[in-house]
């Protein structure tokens, strides 16, 4: 083994294995240089590792330390001579690294020091003098704290991605939850309205059925009083005939006429020519019990839709009307929230807007929605004609376009005492009493649109599977003024009153 003070010429870099010039050099601790293949695979030939020139034993691969120009690692002892000889004093040191072939320019076999910005590559000293010599290039230290910087601003980004993705599953697990409240909700209601329905089902079939058994039991008991009577003038009859066969045996003259005397007068009978037993009459019994129980039924119907409509109202949105999407005949409140007629005498001198309804006398509001439910409600008392429902965004303005759903329009139509959901055909509805103010529910998401009579807690009509591709908007008409001058009373959008 060479001494630690032994002379080393800047030629002396041979495998002690190969004897060529080192490819991939490192060295043991022991002080002597091998190329990395060469005692790699001598040592997977050995028992225990051991220098191949020393014999010096290891217990395990020895830590190296590595020369950027050598490209081997040296114990602290066999450093030494990059301390001290004037061509190895030139090489840079650094700390024992995995991998270090890959850190050399496979094309010049040079260190990669330095980043080309162009094509975002690591390359040496030559590199900048060929293929990118007309590149900017920057130290890799330069470069590493750029885009470490930048790294901090993708962990942020990341981090802030993974935050919205957690927000995301936990509102997804709140709308289960809700879901589930709902549902159980839902249930309770319906168990308990199906089952007051039960029992007065079964009562009313009991009450039939007691009176039905009623009238029978009437009716057998008259059957049975008059059959007792016709028994007992039977009876009598027989005996009385009995008595007329044995006077007919009499010899005894006297005898004769004293009885026959006492048989002149025959036994009281009754007049059964006029008698008989009436089957009882059930015309009615059934009807009458259904009756009863279409009352009950009707009272937890509106139970019903008290609750569903208090469910709903918790989706009230606050909607103002749009001035730019009002017919020129339209007056609207400051507040945007009053809508009314004024007819060819309103008329203002109002700038071409693409919004603009030209001749339906339509106002949209300013709000759309695109997801999820809301609702709104709408005064219309004294009025004798208007329309009220929901429309698309993109819905044609500029002509007088039927307002169906096939052309963007899901509205209610009130004329005097007609009430009609406007649809190709269009659906007549029942109107129970004067309507003051409709409410009007929408699950943007279940493609549903419901109609409520608020004031009477009534169900007007509900279009469901209803598609919806865009934004829409709620929409009043309060429809023209009638030859009597009718119809002037405003449309409101009034805030939900919970008492109603």
């Amino acid at each position: 083994m060479a001494s630690a003070n032994t002379s080393w010429s800047e030629e002396n870099f041979s495998c002690s294995i190969c004897l060529d010039v080192f490819s991939s050099p490192v060295s043991t601790p022991c002080g002597h240089n091998f190329c990395r293949t060469c005692i790699t695979k001598f040592w997977d030939e050995q028992v225990k590792y051991k220098c191949p020139v020393c014999n010096k034993l290891f217990n395990t691969r020895p830590d190296l330390r590595s020369c950027l120009m050598c490209l081997t690692s040296y114990c602290q002892t066999h450093l030494e001579p990059h301390h001290r000889v004037a061509g190895l004093k030139k090489h840079r040191l650094v700390e024992p690294m995995d991998r270090l072939d890959d850190r050399m320019c496979k094309k010049h076999d040079r260190l990669l020091e330095l980043f080309c910005k162009t094509e975002q590559v690591c390359v040496c000293l030559l590199c900048t003098e060929t293929d990118h010599k007309s590149h900017p290039v920057i130290p890799l230290k330069e470069e590493y704290e750029e885009k470490t910087a930048q790294l901090g601003k993708i962990e942020a980004e990341v981090k802030q991605l993974i935050q919205e993705r957690q927000k995301n599953i936990q509102e997804i697990k709140d709308t289960v939850k809700r879901s589930k409240a709902d549902a159980d909700r839902e249930i309770a209601d319906g168990v308990q309205v199906l089952t007051a329905l039960m029992r007065r089902i079964e009562k009313c079939q009991d009450d039939l059925n007691q009176m039905v058994k009623e009238k029978l039991k009437s009716t057998e008991k008259q059957a049975e009083d008059l059959i007792k009577g016709l028994e007992q003038e039977i009876k009598d009859l027989t005996n009385r005939s009995s008595e007329v066969k044995q006077l007919s045996h009499t010899k005894d003259h006297l005898h004769f006429l004293q009885a026959f005397r006492s048989l002149k007068d025959p036994p009281p009978t009754r007049d059964w020519t006029t008698v008989e037993v009436r089957p009882p009459s059930y015309a009615g019994t059934l009807r009458r019990s259904l009756d009863q129980l279409e009352g009950t039924l009707n009272m937890e119907m509106k139970k019903l839709l008290d609750a569903e409509l208090k469910r709903v109202q918790q989706y009230e949105v606050d909607v103002t009307l749009d001035p730019d999407t009002a017919h020129p005949w339209l007056t609207l409140s400051v507040d945007g929230k009053l809508v009314h007629y004024g007819g060819v005498k309103m008329k203002k001198r109002l700038r071409d807007n693409p919004k603009r309804f030209t001749q339906l006398t339509c106002v949209l509001t300013r709000q759309s929605f695109s997801s999820g439910r809301f609702y709104f409600e709408v005064q219309v008392k004294d009025k004798t004609i208007w329309f009220v429902g929901v429309a698309r965004e993109s819905i044609a303005r500029k002509g007088q376009i039927p307002l169906i759903p096939e052309n963007g329009y899901w509205t209610l139509f009130y004329y005097k005492d007609w009430l009609i959901f406007r649809d190709n055909p269009s659906v007549p509805l029942p109107l129970r009493a004067e309507l003051q103010k409709v409410g009007v529910f929408v699950d943007y998401d279940e493609g549903l649109v419901s109609f409520y009579d608020v004031e009477a807690r009534v169900h007007l009509y509900s279009a469901t599977g209803c598609t919806f591709s865009e934004p829409l908007c709620p929409l009043l008409n309060p429809g023209p003024l009638e030859h009597k001058g009718d119809n002037t009373a405003p449309l409101i959008l009034s805030p939900v009153n919970q008492t109603d």
